[in-house]
């Protein structure tokens, strides 16, 4: 068959190498088109993209492989695609969009653990604490858990923590042994 003097089977190999090009420039410059396209929520580039390249490869290949008329071959082509295109949304996309930025820490595992002061914590007042971890560093306000003045380089035990500050109170590891 061809369609506008052009064979079929060439307009799927040329659209494949096309909108595969079209694809990988995407992954390079995808957040300037996240953001020309931020005013339309129901565009995805990335699902378009792939809609159209799913569409082309089975096109050609079938094309290649199969005596089928070329009508039957864009049906199965087009329910290959959207098929295909619907797995990417709803097992790729929707849990990469929904995951966390960072899987290094959560706010909640930083209780009881021990950091060191940075920024002095003033009675009544915020200072910032240091937290070494396995993934790097984590700094955070703080302020004294028991109101008291704590001094910049002072190792400190994180007990709680309330709109992203953390409460701490000092922490020292010669009592602590001395105590057992």
């Amino acid at each position: 068959m061809t369609l506008f003097g052009v064979d079929i089977q060439t307009i799927y190999l040329g659209s494949l190498i096309i909108f595969g090009c079209l694809t990988v420039l995407y992954l390079f410059f995808g957040d300037i088109m996240d953001g020309i396209s931020e005013g339309i929520p129901f565009f995805n580039p990335t699902l378009l993209l792939a809609f159209i390249v799913f569409l082309s490869s089975s096109g050609y290949v079938l094309e290649l492989v199969t005596p089928m008329s070329s009508t039957a071959i864009l049906l199965i082509s087009l329910a290959f695609a959207f098929i295909m295109s619907a797995l990417l949304h709803f097992f790729v996309l929707i849990p990469l969009s929904s995951a966390e930025e960072s899987i290094a820490f959560t706010e909640e595992s930083l209780k009881g653990r021990v950091g060191k002061v940075i920024i002095s914590v003033p009675m009544d007042g915020f200072g910032e604490v240091v937290i070494d971890g396995k993934s790097g560093m984590v700094t955070r306000p703080a302020t004294s858990y028991e109101n008291k003045p704590i001094p910049e380089g002072t190792e400190v035990l994180v007990l709680e923590i309330k709109d992203r500050v953390l409460y701490v109170i000092p922490y020292d590891l010669d009592s602590e042994m001395s105590l057992s």
